[in-house]
This record gives C-alpha cells, sequence and structure tokens, in this order.
C-alpha cells in the first residue's frame, strides 16, 4: 500500500476498539486520522459516523479507511451506500485477506461485539498489506456500479 493514510470512525458501539486501533496502527507508521466517536458513555447514530468517514475518503481516494460498530452490519449497509466505497464486513483474517486481493475493498469494517482487539490488529495487518489481484476479479469489481442515487 502506498498511501500509508488511514481512516478511522465508530459509533459507541465500537469506540473502545477504534481507540485501540487508533493507537496500534500509528505504532506501525500508519497516519491515522481518528474521526470519532472517542467514548462508549454517548450514544452516536452509525449512519453520521459512516458519512463523516465515507466524505474523507471522497477526498482522498488513495486512502483506506475503518469503520466500527457493534456488530458491524449497520456500518456495511451505511458506507456501502456510496459508489466509491466497498466496504467489507470481516470476522477473520482470511476474510481481510480476500476483500482486498479479490474485491479490491477499501474500508475495513468490524462489528466489536465479534472481533477482539488481537484480531482486529490481525485483519488490519492483513488489508492493509494485501494487493488487489485485478485480472477477472477486476471485470468482476468494474461490474459494482451504483443503481441510482
Amino acid at each position: 500500500m502506498q498511501d500509508k493514510t488511514i481512516f478511522l470512525a465508530s459509533d459507541h458501539g465500537g469506540a473502545n476498539l477504534k481507540n485501540h486501533l487508533r493507537d496500534w496502527l500509528q505504532t506501525q507508521g500508519y497516519t491515522v486520522t481518528d474521526l470519532g466517536t472517542d467514548s462508549p458513555d454517548v450514544s452516536v447514530d452509525y449512519p453520521d459516523e459512516a458519512k463523516v468517514l465515507v466524505q474523507k475518503m471522497k477526498e482522498n481516494p488513495s486512502a483506506r479507511g475503518i469503520l466500527i460498530c457493534t456488530t458491524g452490519i449497520g456500518m456495511s449497509v451505511a458506507a456501502n451506500r456510496y459508489c466509491f466505497i466497498r466496504g467489507a464486513l470481516v470476522l477473520n483474517t482470511d476474510m481481510a485477506k480476500m476483500c482486498r486481493a479479490h474485491n479490491n475493498a477499501n474500508v475495513l469494517i468490524f462489528g466489536a461485539k465479534y472481533v477482539n482487539e488481537k484480531l482486529a490488529e490481525e485483519c488490519a495487518q492483513i488489508f492493509l498489506n494485501t494487493e488487489f489481484e485485478g485480472g477477472r476479479h477486476a471485470r468482476r469489481v468494474d461490474k459494482l456500479t451504483c443503481l441510482g442515487e
């Protein structure tokens, strides 16, 4: 990965895991922009948090993003509404590899209820260091066009 810019965002259900990943990614040499939220104590709406990250990704298309909520499902639905986002809900290291290699995902999505800190670190490392394979996969990714506004 050439651009080491990472945007992070979560709702209250993912705040603790996001805070851990932010600190860990910084130790790995990434430029991390933490977009919030910082506390599990103040309820926020996942579509709003996803939108902030998506807007940053639009400004910097070579960056990668990480979104976290309780299950990861809400963030997945919210982020993938945008044409230039290919967000992947990841629950294990194989999914982290395949979403990059075959789907050219640019946003990694975790459910804090299902992914602990160590697994999140492992998945993030794989996601950030796996290149898109292209070839037959590029043809398929190219078919992921917007179907409306």
